[in-house]
C-alpha cells in the first residue's frame, strides 16, 4: 500500500473513486467539498495498491486531530467496490501509520450510514471494534425504507394532509425556488426560533445546485401564491435525503408542510430505496427533539443510527493479520 496527500492534480482520479466507492456520496466530490475550502484545512488522503487508487479519506485537520470531515455531514474511508476485508484492513492500517508518523494522534470519523452503501461495507465496523475505537457520538436519523411494507401515517398527519388538500396550493420545483425558500421561510424560521442561520447561505446552496443539478433539488409549496414551506433534497443513488425542511407558521397550521412531504414521499422519491428525513438530535446526539421525532415518525419513518468514532492512531499495531 502507498499513501498520498490529496492535491488538486488528483481531482479527476479522486472523483472517479467517489463514483466507484461502495460507501460513497456525491458530497465527497471535490466540487462539493471545496465550496467552503476557506473555512477548513484540507488533509484528505489517497491510498494506492499496485499503483491503483483503492480508497480515499475526505478529511480536514484541526487541533492536531484528523477529522473526516468537519465541513460535511459524513466522512470516513471510502472504499473501492471490489476490495475485500483483508485489503481494507491494510488500507486503514496504512492511514493510521501515516497519521501516527506525522504526530496526528487522533482520527475522528463520521461514518456514512449503511443505507448509502451500494453493497455490504461493514468491514470498517469490524475494524473499529478491532482497534478499540470509541463511539463518541451517535445520531438518530429517521428513514422510510421504500422496499418494506409502509407503516401507516399517524392520524394527525392524515388530518393535516387532508386539510391542505382542500386549499389552493401549488407545489413548485426548480433552481428558482431556492431564493424564496431561503429568504421567506428557512432563514426567518431559524432566526426566530434558534437565532441561527442555515449551514449553507443562499449563494452557497445555489452554487452547489449549479454544480450538482441532478443531486440537489428544491421543492416549495405555495398557498395563495405565498411560499409557506419547502424542502431541499440531496439525492444519492439509493437515498433521497431531506437536507433542509422548514415551514412558516402558516405553512404548518394549514397542513401545507405535511402535504408537501406526502407528495415527495409518494410521488417524487418513491423509487429510491430510502427517504431520509435527517436526524432529530440536539447537543451532539445526546438529546432527542421530541417534537421533531414525533413529526417524522408520523409519516412512518423509523430510526437508523449515524455513528461517530474516535481512533487512537498509535493503535495501528492491533491490525496485524
Amino acid at each position: 500500500m502507498e499513501l498520498k496527500r490529496y492535491t488538486p492534480d488528483f481531482k479527476a482520479e479522486w472523483d472517479r473513486l467517489v463514483n466507484e466507492g461502495k460507501n460513497s456520496s456525491f458530497l465527497f466530490k471535490r466540487d462539493f467539498m471545496e465550496y467552503n475550502a476557506d473555512r477548513f484545512r484540507d488533509y484528505s488522503l489517497m491510498v494506492y495498491h499496485d499503483a491503483a487508487l483503492v480508497a480515499i479519506v475526505p478529511a480536514t485537520i484541526s487541533g492536531g486531530q484528523l477529522v473526516s470531515h468537519e465541513g460535511l455531514t459524513y466522512g470516513g474511508v471510502v472504499i473501492k467496490d471490489h476490495l475485500r476485508l483483508v485489503e481494507i484492513i491494510s488500507v486503514v492500517k496504512e492511514v493510521l501509520i501515516y497519521l501516527d508518523a506525522n504526530q496526528i494522534k487522533k482520527m475522528l470519523i463520521k461514518f456514512i450510514p449503511r443505507m448509502f452503501h451500494s453493497r455490504p461495507c461493514d468491514e470498517l465496523d469490524w475494524i473499529m471494534f478491532k482497534l478499540g475505537a470509541k463511539i463518541y457520538r451517535r445520531d438518530a436519523a429517521l428513514v422510510i425504507e421504500n422496499r418494506a411494507v409502509k407503516l401507516n401515517y399517524q392520524e394527525r398527519r392524515r388530518r393535516s394532509i387532508k386539510k391542505a388538500s382542500k386549499l389552493k396550493v401549488d407545489i413548485k420545483e426548480g433552481f428558482e425556488e431556492f431564493k424564496p425558500f431561503w429568504t421567506e421561510v428557512l432563514v426567518p424560521n431559524l432566526q426566530a426560533k434558534h437565532s441561527v442561520t442555515p449551514v449553507h447561505n443562499l449563494g452557497e446552496i445555489e452554487l452547489l445546485a449549479c454544480r450538482f443539478p441532478e443531486n440537489i433539488k428544491q421543492h416549495n409549496i405555495y398557498l395563495d401564491n405565498l411560499a409557506v414551506a419547502g424542502c431541499t433534497m440531496f439525492l444519492n443513488e439509493r437515498v433521497a435525503h431531506a437536507q433542509y425542511i422548514s415551514g412558516s407558521p402558516l405553512g404548518k397550521k394549514s397542513g401545507c408542510l405535511d402535504y408537501l412531504f406526502d407528495y415527495l414521499i409518494h410521488e417524487v422519491y418513491a423509487d429510491y430505496d430510502y427517504f431520509d428525513f435527517g436526524i432529530c438530535n440536539e447537543q451532539s446526539g445526546l438529546l432527542i427533539n421530541k417534537g421533531l421525532l414525533a413529526w417524522k415518525e408520523g409519516f412512518g419513518a423509523r430510526t437508523i443510527v449515524h455513528d461517530f468514532y474516535e481512533i487512537d492512531t498509535s493503535q495501528f499495531t492491533l491490525l496485524e493479520i
